[in-house]
């Protein structure tokens, strides 16, 4: 045997320091207990909570704006981009909706005799194809206007869809849209909630 000093920068180990263990011992520490549910009705009970805390975090994610968590609909920054630019306008279509339940309340409402029909007379004759003409308008411009940005400014992101995409958020209600908002019309974004 060999009695000379070994050199502190040899590049080999010489060892771990310590007996390799038995393969017994180390696939028992790795092993957990299985807490199997007693019957198929708390199973199901801890398959629903499983579940039900899986939605809770998936929807806190969208809320909080996290990708990960959207649809598939709504990922990539093409769609980031469309909802963004939508959200920090004010446009006539995301009207339509407020001003149908208008139009459908006004029609409830008991009016004097005649003053009825020529309320609903004017507001079907100009009211609301007026309306539907903005929105239609509206959805056209919206759809032509962020394919168009989004074509200049993402050259290799897929445009399929991102028109249609933006024409229907612009439809929504602004509190009801969903992901929510990340900007205020005007372009500021929005703080999130404590």
């Amino acid at each position: 045997m060999d009695d000379t000093p070994v050199p502190d920068d040899d590049p080999k180990p010489q060892g771990k320091g310590r007996p390799t263990p038995k393969r017994r011992d180390a696939e028992g520490r790795r092993r957990q207990p299985v807490s199997a549910p007693k019957d198929r009705k708390e199973a199901y009970r801890q398959m629903r909570a499983k579940q039900a805390a899986e939605r809770e975090r998936a929807r806190k994610g969208m809320l909080a704006g996290d990708e990960k968590y959207f649809p598939a609909r709504d990922r990539g920054v093409a769609r980031k981009f469309a909802r963004d630019w939508v959200d920090s306008r004010r446009l006539p279509s995301q009207y339509f909706l407020p001003f149908s339940l208008l139009i459908l309340l006004l029609t409830w409402l008991p009016w004097g005799a005649g003053t009825r029909e020529v309320v609903l007379y004017w507001v079907m004759l100009t009211g609301w194809p007026l309306m539907m003409v903005g929105v239609i308008f509206t959805s056209v411009f919206v759809a032509w206007k962020v394919k168009k940005e989004v074509a200049a400014k993402f050259p290799n992101e897929p445009l399929k869809g991102v028109g249609f995409y933006a024409a229907m958020r612009a439809l929504q209600i602004r509190k009801l849209r969903f992901p929510p908002p990340q900007v205020r019309p005007g372009g500021k974004p929005v703080q999130p909630k404590r």
